[in-house]
């Protein structure tokens, strides 16, 4: 029985509308597939390993005290006896003579700062300090010499009479410099130093191990200073040749500071040393007291070199990451693969068997091109923090039309 023209319109517009239906699905599952965001791409992440190191083996003599400290390096090294026990320190007073006296008159790196010209009442200072069987250095009324001439009189040969005399200059007075130096230490946080002359002859100048690496770490930061305590002698117009005291300049790395001797701290020294460890150099100071028992500096210096030896051995240049090491892996559902890389070498310079730890991130990622930052290793050393980027080594791209249109699943 043939349609009637109503069911053969009803039977054409089902079809119309079906196969709009099915146009109509396909353009929002095409669009949907192929606009959508891809899935995120986890890394599978490496952590780092670093090996322990050994931990450093000082040797302390039987007698006085000490400390021994580095520049870049918290608190001590090491130390022996009482470290915070004040006792009397010689003729390292000195250095807190220079400090003082540059502080109140600097002198730029490289200069010989202002002329001073002696008088009649520094050639009084002299023959008062040869009465006290103080180390002097000659002068004469009218001599000129620049400030920086005269620091390296006081502190090579350690002349007393100059030291006085630079005091006097700088400030007027020795009990105005007084003044001054004991407002420099507390203002240095030098809280078991007391200054009460400007030599060291007098045993209440006194200072502890833990403040005199302190000062030592202020002296080898001052060019002026180190300059002048790095030098084995010096030639003086109008005083002659000057010998430093410091007879372990040169020996087992010491590049300075000062000596000092009398009655009640025996011998004394205050001392630098710098050692290259792997590419770093370290700058190492230390004090050594010798104690009214010992007043032998040859005995002293031996004692100093062995103790350094061990400090230099102590030392390591611990390797963290080298660039290019990887730390990561991505491999996305769609088969990119990429790896996440160090961004450049890095070292740490460690003391003993300070702990070193590191810990690797890397992060989720949709799509990332190579070259990309996609995390860090963090890496902690003692106190310090090293921070290295990981970067993307080769690329994680869109999967394509293909993929999309076939994993509807996993968009």
């Amino acid at each position: 029985m043939p349609l009637s023209r109503r069911q053969v319109y009803r039977r054409r517009r089902i079809v119309v509308f079906s196969a709009l239906a099915i146009v109509l699905a396909a353009v929002i599952y095409s669009t949907t597939t192929l606009t959508a965001a891809v899935p995120a791409t986890a890394a599978s992440v490496t952590q780092p390993t670093i090996a322990a190191q050994p931990a450093a083996q000082l040797t302390w003599p039987d007698f006085g005290s000490g400390a021994v400290g580095a520049v870049g390096f918290d608190g001590l090294l090491g130390s022996h006896g009482d470290p915070d026990a004040a006792v009397p320190i010689a003729s390292i007073t000195k250095v807190i003579t220079a400090l003082v006296v540059l502080d109140a008159k600097p002198i730029a790196a490289g200069e010989e700062g202002p002329t001073i010209t002696y008088t009649d009442a520094d050639v009084d200072i002299y023959y008062e300090q040869v009465a006290e069987n103080a180390s002097v250095a000659p002068v004469s009324a009218g001599l000129e010499l620049s400030e920086k001439q005269s620091l390296t009189v006081m502190l090579l040969p350690s002349a007393g009479n100059y030291s006085q005399s630079l005091a006097i200059w700088a400030f007027g007075s020795v009990d105005a410099y007084l003044d001054a130096a004991q407002k420099w230490v507390a203002d240095h946080g030098l809280t078991n130093t007391t200054v009460a002359d400007t030599s060291g002859l007098s045993d209440d100048s006194a200072s502890s191990p833990t403040d005199l690496i302190a000062l030592a770490k202020i002296a080898v930061a001052d060019p002026t200073v180190t300059s002048i305590v790095s030098q084995k002698s010096a030639d003086i117009p109008g005083v002659g040749v000057v010998q430093n005291t410091n007879k372990m300049l040169g020996s087992h790395g010491v590049d300075g500071i000062k000596t000092g001797t009398n009655d009640n701290s025996g011998a004394t020294l205050l001392f630098s040393a710098k050692y290259t460890v792997g590419s770093q150099t370290v700058t190492v100071v230390g004090a050594m007291l010798g104690g009214a028992s010992m007043g032998d500096h040859d005995v002293l210096d031996a004692a100093v070199g062995t103790l350094l030896d061990g400090v230099a051995a102590g030392f390591h240049e611990v390797p963290l990451t080298t660039a290019g090491a990887p730390s990561a892996t991505y491999a996305s559902p769609w088969g990119d693969t990429a790896t996440a890389v160090s961004a450049k070498d890095a070292t740490a310079l460690t003391w003993s068997d300070t702990a070193v730890s590191g810990v690797a991130e890397a992060k989720t990622v949709r799509k990332a091109d190579d070259g990309d930052t996609v995390g860090a290793l963090t890496f902690t050393v003692g106190a310090q923090t090293i921070e290295v980027p990981l970067v993307l080594q080769g690329s994680i791209d869109d999967p394509g039309a293909g993929w999309r249109l076939t994993h509807p699943g996993e968009l």
